[in-house]
C-alpha cells in the first residue's frame, strides 16, 4: 500500500445563480466557461480515482471534466440551516441577531438549523478516511477546501477561513504516512 495519498481538490464551477446566496444542495453549476474546464482538465492525473460531494454543481462540475466521481456526504459544504437560499445582503438589511453574531465567530458560530464550520472540519475529517490511498480528485466547496487545508496544516478554524478559494480554482495536498504536505492552493487556469 503507498504512503501517500495526493488530493487534486478542485472547487466547482461557480452556480448558475445571483451571487451572494447561500446556495442549496441542487443549485446548478454554470458550466459555460468551456476553456477554464479544459485547461483544469488538462492538469489533472490519468490514473486517479474521483469524488464529489453529493451536491448537483459538483457533481456538474465533475462530469463536465470527464470524471465519474463517487459521491462522498462528509464532503458536503457547510449547512447553513435556516439561512440556505437566501442572500447575505438581505440577511444583513434584515437585522438578524443570529446573522450578525455569525460573524463575530463564523468557525464556530452555528446558524440556526445548521452547522458551525468547526462542525464541517470534524465531518470532512471523516470523509478523508473514506479515501483510498493513491491519487484521488475531488470535487467539492469552498469550504470543504478550507475544512481540508484546516486538517492538513494543522491549524485552528477560523485561519483556514482565511483561504480564498476560487471556483474551477486547484488545490493539492499530499497525506504522507505521518504528516501532510500542501503542493498549491487556489491555483487557477484562465
Amino acid at each position: 500500500m503507498s504512503e501517500t495519498t495526493s488530493f487534486w481538490l478542485i472547487r466547482h464551477a461557480a452556480v448558475d445563480g445571483a451571487e451572494g446566496t447561500i446556495w442549496p444542495a441542487n443549485a446548478p453549476a454554470d458550466l459555460g466557461d468551456r476553456r477554464s474546464l479544459d485547461h483544469l482538465r488538462a492538469h489533472l492525473p490519468q490514473d486517479a480515482k474521483a469524488y464529489a460531494s453529493p451536491a448537483r454543481r459538483t457533481i456538474d462540475t465533475a462530469k463536465a471534466l470527464q470524471l465519474d466521481p463517487v459521491l462522498v456526504p462528509e464532503f458536503a459544504e457547510q449547512d447553513f440551516g435556516d439561512w440556505t437560499g437566501r442572500r447575505h445582503d438581505d440577511l444583513a438589511a434584515a437585522g438578524d441577531e443570529a446573522y450578525a453574531r455569525f460573524w463575530n465567530d463564523p468557525a464556530r458560530s452555528t446558524p440556526p438549523g445548521g452547522e458551525s464550520f468547526e462542525g464541517q472540519v470534524a465531518r470532512v475529517r471523516q470523509g478523508i478516511g473514506r479515501i483510498e490511498a493513491r491519487s484521488a480528485i475531488v470535487v467539492v466547496h469552498s469550504g470543504t477546501i478550507r475544512a481540508m487545508l484546516c486538517i492538513a496544516l494543522d491549524i485552528e478554524p477560523q485561519a483556514a477561513l482565511r483561504f480564498a478559494i476560487d471556483p474551477l480554482s486547484l488545490t493539492r495536498i499530499d497525506r504522507l504516512r505521518d504528516s501532510w504536505r500542501v503542493m498549491s492552493v487556489n491555483q487557477n487556469f484562465r
